[in-house]
């Protein structure tokens, strides 16, 4: 084999300069994603998890190299040089699921790397309209009485929630509307990054999230600029952001540390709205008698006060601030 040669920089892992917000109103680079996206991919595949022990003896790049993959993946190396420089154009899905298995690309990686090479017809983009809750399902969460439920939207924003999410997670209704995002909470709040034991894992979750709706959403300007922000203020954003990482999580469980009731262990199931894919509801519950669900049950006797007890007002109706403002 000839002696490799180093290839062509990509981005840099940290960005030296972070975007300001309004640098990045206009969208994503959807060519730069998808180029940044299958480098890293590549790079933390080793070579001889794909049999190719002794395969060269010196290394200059981290990860199996471009002729590598485009070899095991059946492509030519011009072909994938290609692809990976961001031009997914006439690209088949067929040859996309040859790379995603050369890659070992997980189900969420694999619908990912689809959404940037394969991006559905362009249109124009039509007037940005608020997220809006169902009436019904708002009656839904304040219904929950003994159960943390709440509904996210795009970009995590979190769009309506009852009593007891409030209790759990702090009175959300005293933020202002553009501040209600998960992503924004778990960066910027430190509230919220006491409240997560876990919280390293928590951080990566989300920016996972935010990668998946990204590769959907590369035009969403309002998605650039919540991406901007955190990389301006949060240096942990930022190196998350770098890796490409994407993830989609529908149940787990999230140890947690209250500062009324102590530590908590709650898992999460999410449900994505049929009549509205971009909608989710969560909830939260603790395995029956165990020290957690107690400790849910203090929080749901105290109901409305428990917001109170944390230094902050009781949650009004669901779903809403005191001024009712929907998010955009």
């Amino acid at each position: 084999m000839s002696e490799e040669r180093p290839e062509a920089p990509g981005p840099p892992d940290a960005p030296q300069a972070p975007q300001a917000p309004q640098e990045a109103a206009a969208g994503l680079d959807r060519r730069a994603e998808l180029s940044e996206f299958l480098r890293t991919r590549r790079a933390r595949l080793k070579p001889e998890e794909v049999g190719l022990e002794g395969f060269g003896r010196q290394r200059r790049v981290p990860g199996l190299r471009r002729e590598e993959l485009a070899q095991l993946a059946g492509v030519s190396v011009a072909y994938y040089t290609r692809l990976e420089q961001g031009n997914g154009r006439n690209v088949s899905a067929e040859i996309l699921d040859a790379i995603a298995r050369t890659l070992r690309l997980s189900d969420a990686e694999h619908a990912h790397l689809m959404h940037l090479a394969k991006p559905g017809p362009q249109r124009r983009r039509p007037a940005a309209r608020a997220q809006q809750v169902r009436a019904g399902l708002t009656q839904l969460l304040d219904s929950i009485e003994t159960v943390p439920a709440y509904v996210t939207g795009r970009r995590s924003d979190i769009l309506a929630w009852n009593r007891m999410a409030a209790a759990l997670f702090g009175d959300w209704g005293r933020l202002p509307a553009q501040e209600r995002n998960w992503a924004r909470l778990v960066f910027l709040d430190p509230d919220c990054r006491a409240l997560f034991v876990d919280w390293d894992q928590k951080a990566s979750d989300m920016v996972g999230f935010l990668r998946m709706d990204a590769g959907r959403h590369p035009d969403d300007p309002r998605l650039s600029q919540l991406v901007g922000e955190l990389s301006v203020k949060s240096e942990e954003f930022r190196r998350l952001w770098a890796a490409h990482d994407v993830k989609e999580k529908s149940h787990g469980a999230k140890r947690m540390r209250h500062p009324l009731v102590g530590d908590l262990t709650l898992s999460f199931e999410t449900f994505r709205l049929v009549d509205d894919a971009q909608q989710s509801l969560v909830t939260y519950h603790a395995e029956p008698g165990s020290p957690s669900a107690e400790a849910l049950r203090l929080l749901a006797s105290w109901g409305a006060d428990a917001a109170d007890r944390r230094g902050t007002d009781a949650a009004g109706p669901a779903g809403r601030s005191s001024s009712g403002e929907p998010l955009g």
